[in-house]
């Protein structure tokens, strides 16, 4: 199996900047896209960003300019640089990735982290 791991939320003032971490561990033959999605309370989760294994990125348009998503392949982490954050920032931010997980399997399975908080308050 897969785990995925968040770290880096916290309790930030608006204006302000935070990065979140997302480790990938366990049987892993290759990880595919990598995302950050994140869920408000009384609101549906939603895709913040999304990068490929060769490094095309996405974005939800209102967080476009303010966060960056990034990866580092050999160690199976995606990052969420996050800048200018207001209060509708606030919600738990959850990893995704897609990975295969055996050579002889082309599945790609979604495994997801347990979910980090971002509070966006002065």
């Amino acid at each position: 199996q897969v785990q995925l791991v968040e770290s880096g939320g916290g309790l930030v003032q608006p204006g302000g900047s935070l990065r979140l971490s997302c480790a990938a561990s366990g049987t892993i033959f290759s990880i595919g896209n990598m995302g950050w999605y994140r869920q408000a309370p009384g609101k549906q989760r939603e895709l913040v960003a999304t990068i490929t294994n060769g490094g095309n990125t996405n974005y939800a348009d209102s967080v476009k300019g303010r966060f960056t998503i990034s990866r580092d392949n050999a160690k199976n982490t995606v990052y969420l640089q996050m800048s200018s954050l207001k209060p509708e920032d606030t919600a738990v931010y959850y990893c995704n990735a897609a990975a295969r997980i055996t050579p002889i399997d082309f599945r790609q399975y979604s495994y997801w982290g347990q979910g980090t908080q971002v509070t966006v308050s002065s």
